[in-house]
């Protein structure tokens, strides 16, 4: 005969625990050295998956979270969860909450974890989201007796831990799935299909040993810098670290700044070689799906010798060449190096007769669909993963299930 189990009551966070927003301190009050001041979060750039790791120091913070308390984000993104493992100072984005004697720590960090999907619809401001420290304290969390938020509260940190683990191995996964991906690309665009070929010394540092019958050719003569404009009617492209060249999708739920003035945007023609100069050297380059658009700052390329656009596309984003454009990059600080068409023209790449570049390509692109859907089916079972864990989070917490029968 089945047992119906008892309803959980819920009461508001503010009535169950202390809540201390933070503070900011002045900016002279900074310090590097930790011997001189106190570990200091001013947000979740910090956080890990569980505790913070501060990377800034302050003399006197003026507002502090103790350790054990949960530090709940009160800027985006909104109701992000990590635990003090020490006193630490807190700044204007972080909330920590301290529970009561009538809390298990453990089971409000749960608790909170299914209730601050409520922040949602409080949620505001003009350039992030942000919440209120009266708004965390009115969120409602079940509030069943002690013992059992402790039951709950080992319950979801064992089973959770296996899910984690299930997780992290899926994503594993998808790094040497991404790993084995870069290593063909670089293989067969800087050594050919034909395992048998004779190589013999490129003469070029980055690309060491090519195959005998492939010929060594400075950029300058594959390519022509474009800057063609005033075609304010063409679509938007961008370059994406990820997918090369793509056109650019606009947010239906919010407004984004656009250039007044689109006449000033390069053209790119489809087939053109473009690339991000301040991002090049981390392979933000890409070939134009068709006609468009694309920012001033960027560069547009146009093939005119014996490299194919596709096969061009293939070799400009492996890690050699992007750490060959590092090198002749130009910038006083790293996140600002720039790659200027002098630099580019001037790199020498290996090139393969037309017919091979042609096969290297539609391999590649077959190697690819078979990566994809690898990728596609790992990244589909993290998220049915992620949803059984928010899905178990909220049926422990509501009563929804016995954690006791269920241990």
């Amino acid at each position: 005969m089945s047992t119906q189990l008892p309803r959980f009551g819920t009461r508001r966070l503010k009535y169950l625990a202390s809540l201390n927003m933070g503070q900011s301190p002045s900016s002279d009050d900074y310090v590097a050295d930790p011997k001189e001041g106190v570990p200091f979060l001013q947000g979740t750039a910090e956080f890990t998956d569980f505790n913070p790791i501060p990377r800034i120091f302050c003399r006197t913070p003026t507002k502090m979270a103790s350790r054990g308390d949960i530090l709940f984000s009160v800027r985006a993104p909104v109701g992000q969860l990590n635990i003090a493992n020490t006193d630490v100072g807190i700044g204007r984005g972080l909330c920590a909450v301290t529970p009561s004697e009538a809390l298990d720590t453990s089971y409000t960090w749960w608790a909170l974890h299914e209730s601050r999907h409520l922040l949602n619809r409080v949620a505001t401001g003009s350039t992030y989201d942000a919440v209120a420290v009266d708004d965390v304290g009115n969120l409602l969390i079940t509030f069943p007796p002690l013992p059992r938020q402790q039951g709950i509260a080992a319950y979801l940190d064992r089973e959770t831990a296996k899910i984690d683990a299930m997780i992290a191995a899926k994503e594993r996964l998808l790094a040497l799935l991404a790993e084995k991906r870069r290593a063909l690309i670089t293989h067969a665009v800087t050594r050919g299909l034909n395992p048998d070929a004779h190589m013999e010394d490129s003469g070029v540092e980055w690309l060491g040993e090519i195959p005998e019958h492939w010929s060594v050719e400075r950029l300058a003569y594959q390519f022509n810098e474009r800057d063609e404009r005033n075609h304010p009617d063409l679509p938007l492209l961008e370059v994406s670290l990820r997918h090369g060249v793509i056109l650019r999708e606009f947010s239906s739920d919010k407004i984004e700044g656009t250039a007044a003035d689109f006449n000033t945007y390069k053209v790119a023609r489809r087939g053109h070689i473009v690339f991000n100069k301040m991002r090049m050297w981390q392979g933000a380059v890409g070939i134009a799906p068709e006609d468009g658009l694309v920012s001033p700052d960027y560069v547009v390329a146009e093939p005119i010798g014996q490299v194919s656009p596709e096969y061009a596309g293939l070799l400009f984003r492996t890690p050699a060449f992007s750490a060959e454009c590092g090198r002749r990059s130009h910038g006083l600080v790293w996140d600002r190096l720039r790659l200027y068409w002098e630099g580019f023209k001037n790199i020498r790449v290996g090139i393969p007769p037309a017919d091979e570049q042609a096969e290297i390509a539609k391999q590649l692109q077959q190697a690819s669909h078979r990566f994809d859907a690898f990728e596609s089916h790992a990244s589909r079972s993290i998220e049915l993963l992620k949803e059984r864990r928010s899905a178990l989070i909220a049926a422990a917490v509501t009563g929804q299930v016995d954690v006791e029968e269920a241990a």
